[in-house]
């Protein structure tokens, strides 16, 4: 018989970028306790966190004020058994494939401080959902165009986006569709290693890009008179190059992008930007044997053929950038890029840097992936990043991107502060 009680706001389900209540109830006083958390992904790869605790005089434990002792994080972190989370499988990053199915959550309470060996005094089993009630998941297959687009509850029009990932390729729907339930319509953007999409990313021909940007602008569920593009990674180069060449673009979010062509040309009509020399001697390799590429690339100062020309576009920028991102120099880029903009009389972009934040900068509450495969490289690469400091980057750079795209697209606000 479980005699504590645990207790958790919202109840039984909740959207994964919400913050989590959690709490114990009916403990002895001062009782020393261990929680663990844990979820499998769709691969079957098993995540966990642990943390040690103590209860109140009163027998309470409420993780809003109660600070960790130890384990996989230690202090006042009322989302650190989520945050905290590592895989069992080594190099292996949390990915959401299929956004109609929720992560499920297993808590459990045990006593004393060994996480391993402890009474189980109470469990709960929570359902963390990436599709806010009533967000409409319309698949997009027109002309090339191979596409998710997701559209908020209530009738429109919305402000809308292009979402891109990055080197992983696939199609990734997890931050379109949470980002649809605060009042945009996004169109989660797939642009290779996908159905007949191209294998690799050798060339990016940015007609097929127009073609996605052409296909939003004119849907009746859309605002105009231009849209936002929102880019991680490769996907951050390529928001770069869109807001370059293309029109209808108004404003774009790049988070650790490169302001250079990378692994492949970028080709529009007559026009191309050829790739920045990679330099094998310039890696590094860890202690642990991991491949730290980021002086891999020459600079595309030293090879200003592959900069992207970003000085002709009239978008509003927003760069985030995690400074101990080990993918490539996106501090550096982020600043060429304003320098460019500015010497070109353009509007000088905000930039936000993120002190010990790693290259892969999720949707809040995602675990650090500070080391996985790379898809180019072929070979596991460092990515970066403090396990705390990163995930209060990711919850800030959340708010961030929809306070930003609400300001230069309009449209409603949803629960934003900006």
């Amino acid at each position: 018989m479980e005699s504590a009680t645990l207790s958790l706001e919202p109840a039984g389900r909740s959207l994964w970028d919400e913050p989590l209540r959690i709490a114990v109830h009916r403990l002895a006083p001062r009782q020393p306790v261990t929680l663990r958390a844990a979820l499998r992904d769709e691969k079957g790869a098993l995540f966990r966190a642990h943390a040690r605790y103590r209860a109140d005089a009163a027998g309470r434990l409420d993780l809003q004020r109660a600070p960790a002792l130890g384990g996989s994080f230690a202090g006042l972190e009322p989302m650190g058994l989520l945050w905290a989370m590592q895989p069992d499988r080594p190099f292996w990053r949390l990915l959401k494939r299929d956004v109609q199915t929720p992560f499920v959550v297993e808590l459990e309470v045990l006593d004393g401080h060994e996480p391993d060996q402890g009474k189980l005094l109470a469990s709960a089993v929570h359902e963390r959902h990436f599709l806010a009630p009533g967000v409409r998941r319309v698949p997009v297959r027109e002309g090339r165009v191979r596409a998710t687009l997701f559209l908020p509850p209530e009738p429109g029009p919305f402000p809308g986006i292009v979402d891109l990932f990055g080197v992983g390729g696939g199609l990734l729907e997890y931050r379109a569709s949470l980002l649809a339930g605060k009042g945009f319509a996004v169109m989660a953007l797939a642009y290779y290693n996908y159905d007949d999409l191209p294998k690799s990313v050798e060339a990016m021909h940015l007609e097929y890009f127009e073609e996605a940007v052409n296909y939003l602008l004119s849907h009746p569920e859309v605002k105009g008179p231009g849209i936002g593009l929102l880019g991680t990674s490769k996907g951050g180069e390529l928001v770069l190059a869109m807001a370059s060449f293309l029109k209808g673009i108004s404003a774009a979010v790049i988070v650790n992008g490169s302001v250079a062509a990378v692994g492949g040309t970028i080709y529009y009509k007559d026009e191309s930007v050829p790739p920045v020399t990679a330099m094998r001697n310039r890696v590094k390799m860890t202690k642990d044997g991991i491949m730290d590429i980021v002086d891999a690339l020459k600079s595309p100062l030293e090879e200003p053929k592959s900069f992207i020309p970003v000085e002709r576009s009239d978008a509003t920028f927003l760069f985030l950038v995690g400074q101990d991102d080990h993918n490539w120099q996106s501090e550096f880029y982020a600043s060429e890029a304003s320098k460019r903009l500015q010497a070109h009389g353009k509007q000088k972009p905000q930039v936000i840097c993120y002190p010990e934040a790693g290259h892969y900068i999720e949707v809040p509450y995602f675990p650090l992936c500070k080391a996985a495969l790379h898809n180019l490289v072929g070979a596991p690469i460092l990515y970066g990043g403090e396990p705390r400091a990163h995930a209060m980057a990711q919850v800030d750079v959340w708010m961030q991107l929809q306070a930003f795209f609400h300001k230069t697209l309009g449209g409603k606000e949803s629960g934003v502060s900006s």
